[in-house]
């Protein structure tokens, strides 16, 4: 919980979930590595969330944990726009609106935020060499002139799933003006994680807010990504014109994953990498790149979210 003799200049929240493509998700890492932002607190209500798995070490059955949902702060040197993000780990399975709402009255009673913008993805047709558009859509009319003063694609019809929409339609309840960024992604590679999305939100996020953010090493994962996909896909294309799959999908999951294997190297690597972040938070995202290239990064976290800890 914040001081009570602390304040806040004009706060907006950010709240990203995973999601398709976890277009919201990086872009909220992102932000929190590159501004260096500090854990402020914690909401994870339990009648939300359950247990729904177990654990499975070597054999061995742990008990399964709850998701958590973690609120981390970024003091505004220039006193405009101090900026908390929410990282859920995941969207409560029932109560969803409820949720929302008791998370808004948090939010404006004890933080004071002022503005709430969520991260999300649209998936579409487009080709992954094409670049991401961002499509936007808020709950009142002056922020709808403001985007449109910045020239961003309105959503002009359709719906918003999940608590990126429903956290919105709880907010504009209470008053409180909000925005929801869709970064534009491939719909065939909508379970692959494709940062260019990513970058495109933040790029739009930096025109509302004026703040200015590195999106260098976001710009080239993006590129990355691109080139693999591009091959994924020609390969994907060749597979349909030979075997006639019913779909991308179907022709994606045939080909087998790859069994990470870590080797003493990465894992040293792995150590360097945090033994960096902890000096210079700002590190962290290259940090969180080399975890989700190893797919590990569910096993490291709470140990990477701790980075953010306030150890004044």
């Amino acid at each position: 919980m914040i001081d009570d003799t602390e304040e806040l200049s004009d706060p907006w929240l950010i709240a990203v979930w995973p999601g398709m493509g976890n277009v919201g998700l990086s872009a909220g890492y992102y932000l929190m590595a590159k501004l260096g932002m500090e854990l402020l607190a914690e909401y994870s209500p339990p009648e939300y969330f359950d247990v729904d798995h177990v654990d499975v070490k070597r054999g061995l059955i742990r008990t399964g944990v709850r998701p958590r949902s973690r609120f981390f702060l970024w003091k505004d040197p220039r006193g405009k726009h101090d900026l908390v993000v929410l990282i859920g780990e995941a969207q409560p399975q029932f109560g969803k609106y409820s949720y929302c709402q008791k998370l808004i009255a948090y939010a404006q009673n004890d933080l004071g935020i002022q503005r709430v913008l969520t991260f999300a993805a649209m998936a579409t047709a487009m080709h992954p060499d094409h670049e991401s558009r961002v499509f936007s859509a808020v709950t009142d009319v002056e922020s709808l002139d403001e985007l449109k003063q910045w020239d961003l694609n309105i959503l002009e019809e359709g719906n918003i799933s999940g608590l990126n929409g429903i956290l919105l339609g709880a907010a504009a309840d209470k008053g409180l003006k909000g925005t929801c960024l869709l970064g534009e992604m491939p719909h065939v590679f909508s379970q692959l994680p494709f940062p260019k999305a990513s970058l495109a939100v933040l790029e739009s996020f930096k025109l509302i807010s004026g703040i200015d953010i590195d999106t260098t090493e976001l710009a080239e994962q993006g590129k990355e990504v691109e080139q693999r996909l591009g091959e994924l896909l020609s390969r994907v294309e060749q597979s349909m014109g030979e075997q006639q799959p019913e779909s991308y999908e179907e022709a994606y999951q045939a080909e087998p994953p790859e069994e990470p294997k870590l080797t003493p190297e990465e894992e040293q690597n792995i150590e360097n990498l945090f033994a960096q972040a902890e000096q210079d938070r700002s590190k962290a995202y290259e940090l969180k790149q080399e975890l989700d290239r190893l797919d590990l990064f569910k096993d490291y976290e709470d140990r990477f979210l701790d980075l953010f800890k306030n150890n004044k």
